[in-house]
């Protein structure tokens, strides 16, 4: 069974710097500014490509990334939840 589908702001409405191993991320509709690390600015740019569960995240960014898909899922998933709790994603 397919989990929930999310959906994020287009790419303009968030300001991205990275910093090393850090990124912000400033999100203009909240006014907040997030630190994240990988894979977050990743699963968002896959977001950009339209609404999808953590299966086709994983499957986007095995195509763009040297990253093996298979059981990712979880871990997506997870990351997921967390970007729905600070408002940087939202279900679809």
């Amino acid at each position: 069974m397919a989990g929930p589908c999310y959906e994020a702001d287009a790419p303009g409405a968030r300001l991205h710097r990275s910093l090393d191993a850090l990124d912000l991320i400033y999100h203009r509709p909240s006014g907040m500014t997030h630190m994240v690390s990988e894979p977050v600015p990743q699963i968002l740019a896959a977001l950009a490509a339209g609404p999808a569960d953590a299966a086709k995240i994983a499957r986007r960014l095995a195509a763009t990334h040297d990253f093996d898909a298979n059981g990712a899922e979880d871990a997506i998933a997870a990351r997921l939840a967390e970007l729905e709790a600070v408002g940087l994603v939202r279900r679809a």
